[in-house]
C-alpha cells in the first residue's frame, strides 16, 4: 500500500492536456498543474486551465520561462519576472496557498534550485514551495518512464510524483500506469507529503538551505 499524489510541470499544451484531464476526470482523480506562465498566454491555453480549476485540479506556479533554476540566474527582479509574472497570468485561478515549484534542471534538488533572495521573495509574498520525490523523467523517456515511475512509488509510503503534460507522447501510458497503480494498491490524492513543501503560505516550516546557492547572484 502507498499513496500517491500526481503533479503535471511546463503546460498546459492544446496537444496534450485535454487528454490528461479527460482521462482524471473519468477516474475521479484530483491533481495540480504547475503552469508555465508563457504557455498560458498561448491560444487555447487559458481556457484548459480554466477547465483543470472547474475540475478540481488546483493551479500552481513554475516560473513564467522556464529559462533555467533560479539559483543558477542573475537579476535582483528575477523572483517578480518569473514567479510574479506568472502569478498574476494565473490570477483567480490561483490556489489559496499560491503553490510555486521550481525548476530543477532534469529534477534535481539541490542548492541550484534557489538564491537566497528568490526565499525571501516567497516569503515576502506568502508563496508556498512545493518540490517532489518522485520523476521519472516522462519528458526524456516517453515509452520507459512507468515501469520507472511504479518502481519510485514502491520506494516510499508517500510519492509526489512529477509528469509533464507536453507533446512528448509519454501521456498516452498515463491510463495504463494508473491501472498498475491501483492493482499495486496504490491510493491516489491531491495534497502533497509535508517533506516536500518547505515553505508554507510564506512560513519556512523546514530547513531551506540546502536547497539554496552559496554563490551571490545579483
Amino acid at each position: 500500500m502507498f499513496d500517491l499524489t500526481l503533479t503535471f510541470d511546463n503546460g498546459p499544451t492544446v496537444e496534450t492536456t485535454p487528454g490528461v484531464l479527460d482521462i482524471l476526470k473519468r477516474r475521479s482523480i484530483r491533481s495540480t498543474f504547475f503552469v508555465v506562465g508563457e504557455r498560458l498566454t498561448a491560444p487555447g491555453a487559458r481556457s484548459l486551465a480554466e477547465r483543470a480549476h472547474a475540475e478540481g485540479h488546483w493551479i500552481g506556479n513554475h516560473t513564467f520561462t522556464h529559462s533555467g533554476a533560479l539559483g543558477g540566474r542573475m537579476g535582483p527582479d528575477l523572483a517578480a519576472r518569473e514567479i510574479g509574472r506568472t502569478q498574476a497570468e494565473i490570477g483567480s485561478l490561483a490556489h489559496p496557498h499560491r503553490y510555486f515549484r521550481p525548476q530543477g534542471g532534469g529534477g534535481a534538488i539541490g542548492p541550484h534550485l534557489f538564491r537566497r533572495r528568490d526565499i525571501d521573495w516567497l516569503v515576502a509574498e506568502k508563496m508556498t514551495c512545493v518540490l517532489w520525490n518522485a520523476i521519472p523523467e516522462d519528458w526524456k523517456d516517453p515509452d520507459g518512464w512507468m515501469e520507472r515511475a511504479l518502481g519510485q512509488c514502491r520506494l516510499q509510503p508517500w510519492t509526489l510524483m512529477v509528469l509533464h503534460d507536453l507533446p512528448t507522447g509519454a501521456m498516452r501510458h498515463l491510463d495504463i500506469f494508473l491501472d498498475r497503480v491501483i492493482d499495486m494498491g496504490g491510493q491516489l490524492r491531491q495534497d502533497f507529503p509535508p517533506d516536500c513543501v518547505p515553505i508554507r503560505d510564506g512560513l519556512v516550516v523546514r530547513p531551506v538551505d540546502g536547497y539554496v546557492t552559496e554563490t551571490l547572484r545579483e
